[in-house]
């Protein structure tokens, strides 16, 4: 399929006059996760994987792709007369490298550029200026060799109630954003970004896996304020609502008119690293431009008081989940057949019973001894492996519920285990304990509190190749900025401030052997302010029980044990009237004080 459908691909190419044609996995908004729609690169290669780009030219083709897909995207490659190459290891070209050794001089490079970011787009345009190389980016010639191409989706939007559930309406928010754009001096936003727009208009949709968000885009001024969808996506009840709150409705494609009608002396806020590049190559020419964050992003992470307490019902019902899964899987390790998947399948089940769920946060991460060691495994039929009495068994997931965004990871212990590896896991709790323990000045960023929970680990020479915490979404994208706790001073920049929720998940990982992760989220509060200034906190939200089993007590503190010992007490006093007895039996000697 892929060598017929790239050689069509060529005759197109060859008709527009370009030299070579990029294809990315991305959809017109940069989403963590793409639909059917959007699998153009995996229609054209044959490789299905969730993460490479294609280019193809007149007589070779190139696929560049992660550590994660080497050996899936070598299989899949195979007799496609594409050429793998593996991004990041020596002596493989990039992909700008490739193309600025590859493309002739005044050279045409093709793309759609609705799947392309404006900051990319930059970044191509300055390394192949020495060739002085032309773009393409206004047509899809990918999309019209697509025989069959799914649908793009459009799943019905829905209001979430502002009293209820968002805590603001959306006149409130629009004043908020107005506000911002007042202090940056700019007339007119626009926002590509979904969870942003589903944020500002409380509006929630299923167009993105995992994601409750539509398919949009969005425009501000200071008198207006549009939304961009798919027709069939908002009823009349929908159009009704937003209308109310001063929202007009326009068509989804509607926004390139729009942009290229913007008046000149206009001044256009917006983030341009979430910009696809074919709508900035809309906006009149000379326009003014701020380029900064959207202050969506900033707003949308600080949760209000409605909140703030719905998201403690959230992780009430997914804590109730959780226990029962690792209660079940406690007690039938070794008795009955289990896998990966079929654990998986299990408290996924047990999510979608609890009132008021509405889908997976992400794809439950189920890994058991050595693919643990992989931190984003995602088991397949392939690589399906059996549970067993022994070691370690990684589980990462969460939920979507009406009342937030949940997402924990417990390393549950099988069976025996090691010296070696109870060190590790003492370890990687100590940190994770640091964290949620902190006390800390207001204007700390996540990259002064990175040091909490990698530091026993780095005082055993060790440590793990992920950050230590992501910002979470309400009812919205598990995976939000700007609050990140990371080492690195550019990762890590945002101020961690009062009402924003954060994940707090250390880890370690031996590769071919296990892997270990605890995480919690956690939400910053305000502590005391004081003739030393304003100090803060963190509140531990999640409530699922700790496995005690693989714990070395003469590593921790009397301070790390009274921590323990008082949220264990907090989650049997939670949890236990929402079991069954044998449930609660269980969960009480989980949670027994040591």
């Amino acid at each position: 399929m892929s060598k017929q459908t790239i050689e069509k691909l060529r005759e197109l190419m060859r008709a527009h006059n370009i030299d070579a044609w990029m294809v990315t996995s991305a959809d017109y908004h940069d989403s963590e996760y793409s639909g059917e729609y959007f699998r153009l690169r995996s229609y054209l290669s044959g490789f299905t994987g969730s993460a490479g780009t294609l280019v193809v030219m007149e007589h070779e083709a190139g696929l560049w792709t992660d550590g994660r897909y080497f050996v899936q995207a070598a299989i899949q490659l195979e007799g496609s007369g594409i050429t793998l190459y593996k991004s990041g290891q020596k002596g493989v070209p990039t992909i700008q490298e490739f193309l600025l050794e590859k493309l002739p001089e005044n050279g045409c490079l093709g793309f759609d550029g609705r799947t392309v970011g404006q900051e990319y787009f930059l970044e191509l345009k300055e390394k192949l200026s020495v060739k002085s190389i032309r773009f393409s980016l206004l047509e899809d010639l990918g999309g019209k060799v697509w025989e069959d191409r799914p649908a793009l989706s459009c799943k019905k939007i829905w209001i979430l109630d502002a009293e209820k559930y968002s805590g603001m309406t959306t006149q409130e928010k629009l004043e908020k954003v107005r506000e911002c754009m007042r202090k940056a001096g700019a007339t007119v936003h626009l926002l590509t970004s979904l969870d942003d727009i589903a944020w500002l208009f409380n509006i929630r949709g299923a167009d993105v896996t995992c994601n409750p968000v539509a398919l949009s885009y969005a425009a501000v001024t200071m008198k207006d304020a549009i939304l961009f969808v798919q027709e069939a996506a908002a009823d009349a009840d929908v159009r009704a609502q937003l209308e109310k709150q001063g929202v007009a409705v326009k068509p989804y494609e509607a926004i390139y008119d729009y942009t290229a009608a913007i008046a000149p002396e206009e001044t256009v806020l917006l983030e341009s690293s979430r910009v696809n590049c074919a709508i900035y190559a809309k906006l009149p020419e000379n326009i003014s431009i701020v380029n900064q964050m959207n202050p969506e992003t900033v707003l949308k992470a600080v949760k209000n008081p409605v909140e703030q307490k719905n998201i403690i019902e959230a992780h009430k019902k997914d804590g109730v989940a959780m226990v029962k899964f690792i209660c079940w899987l406690k007690q039938n390790i070794g008795k009955i057949p289990m896998t990966e998947m079929s654990a998986a399948a299990y408290l996924d089940q047990k999510r979608s019973e609890q009132e008021g769920y509405l889908d997976l946060s992400f794809g439950t991460i189920a890994a058991y001894g050595a693919n643990a060691a992989m931190c984003h495994y995602s088991a397949t039929p392939e690589t399906d492996t059996e549970l067993k009495q022994e070691g370690f068994f990684l589980v990462d997931s969460g939920g979507q519920y009406l009342e937030g965004t949940t997402d924990v990871t417990r390393t549950i212990v099988l069976g025996p285990v090691t010296e070696k590896q109870k060190l590790h896991y003492t370890l990687v709790l100590k940190g994770m304990i640091a964290l949620a323990s902190a006390r800390f000045m207001y204007g700390c960023t996540g990259a002064n509190l990175d040091i909490l929970t990698r530091g026993p680990l780095w005082q055993y020479g060790l440590d793990y190749n992920h950050g230590t915490g992501h910002g979470v979404g309400y009812l919205l994208n598990v995976h939000e900025g700007p609050n990140r706790i990371h080492w690195n001073a550019r990762r890590g920049s945002a101020i961690i401030e009062p009402g924003m929720l954060t994940s707090d998940e250390p880890g370690m990982y031996l590769e071919g052997e296990y892997g270990i992760r605890t995480e919690n989220l956690i939400l910053c509060k305000e502590m005391e302010e004081n003739e030393y200034g304003r100090f803060l906190k963190f509140d531990t939200v999640t409530l699922v029980p700790i496995d005690k089993d693989a714990i070395d007590l003469s590593m921790l503190t009397q301070a790390e044990i009274d921590w323990l010992n008082q949220y264990h007490e907090r989650v049997y006093e939670t949890l236990a009237p929402c079991l069954k007895p044998e449930e609660a039996d269980w969960l009480r000697e989980a949670c027994r004080r040591i």
